[in-house]
This record gives C-alpha cells, sequence and structure tokens, in this order.
C-alpha cells in the first residue's frame, strides 16, 4: 500500500529513529496497518540487553506514535511537512518481548478526532501473538494561526 519512501515523505523521522517500514492497509479516518521489521543491527540492541537483547518498550510505543502520524496526516487537513506531536499515552500494556528477527504488526484504529487532535488505539502484534498495546494522543502542528487558515 506505501512504501518506505511514501513513509517518509510524511514522517520527518530518519535513521536510527524511523520505526515504521512498510504501510499493509490504510483507511482514511479509520485505521490503518504497517510493520516494522526488528534486526539484530538495530542500535538500541547492543545496550538492551547484552546477551539477552530485547526492544524496548517505548520503542515499540514510538513505532505506534509514528504509524499514527501517518494516518493522522493521510486522513486530515494536514499541509505537506505539518508535523503530528505526540502528546499522551494512556492504558500501555507490555504482554511479550520482542526480540531480533521478529516482524512487528501495528494496527491503529482512530477513536476520536476533531481537528487538529486525535486520539488512537494502538496494538503490536508478532505473528498474531499481541505484545503490546496503548491507548495514544495527538495533534497536527497549526504552526502560525494565519497560515494554518489560509
Amino acid at each position: 500500500m506505501m512504501d518506505i519512501q511514501e513513509v517518509m515523505a510524511i514522517l520527518p523521522h530518519r535513521y536510527p529513529f524511523l520505526l515504521v517500514d512498510r504501510i499493509l492497509s490504510f483507511e482514511p479516518g479509520k485505521k490503518i496497518v504497517g510493520l516494522k521489521n526488528v534486526s539484530i543491527n538495530e542500535p538500541f540492541f547492543q545496550g538492551h540487553f547484552p546477551g539477552r537483547p530485547i526492544m524496548p518498550g517505548v520503542l515499540i510505543i514510538e513505532a505506534m506514535a509514528q504509524m499514527a502520524g501517518v494516518l493522522a496526516n493521510k486522513s486530515s487537513k494536514a499541509k505537506e511537512g505539518q508535523i503530528i506531536y505526540f502528546l499522551g499515552i494512556d492504558k500501555a500494556k507490555f504482554r511479550k518481548p520482542v526480540l531480533p528477527g521478529d516482524q512487528l504488526r501495528i494496527e491503529i484504529e482512530v477513536i476520536h478526532e476533531r481537528f487538529p487532535f486525535w486520539k488512537l488505539k494502538g496494538m503490536a502484534y508478532v505473528e498474531d501473538k499481541l505484545v503490546s498495546e496503548a491507548e495514544l494522543k495527538a495533534m497536527i502542528d497549526q504552526g502560525d494561526k494565519k497560515d494554518a487558515a489560509e
């Protein structure tokens, strides 16, 4: 549905902090599903944890937030280049560790949207097992109010 070049045209993140590899499906204003391939070459595995590499939970949440940013940007009145800010997280749960070689399938569903604010439900799976979930809050940066009204 959307390759890494299209994702990079939307998100300001770059290696090593870009945590979305591909978008599999997208329903504007409703849902997005994408992938993050977890490789042993990820820089965070050097220190988390030596001899027992586990993807940090905060980076799983960040991958959800980036996916939510793609959904909000592609679903809204956001202009190209507008940044979507992560405002908050609720009900985060980590159920299983994510290991090198895993492929995270991240599903984001809109709970509520009132431009420029978004509330979303994120779920991360390895194979068909839920490994993490959270509610996310985000806002599309309006910058100068004068520019946003144009």
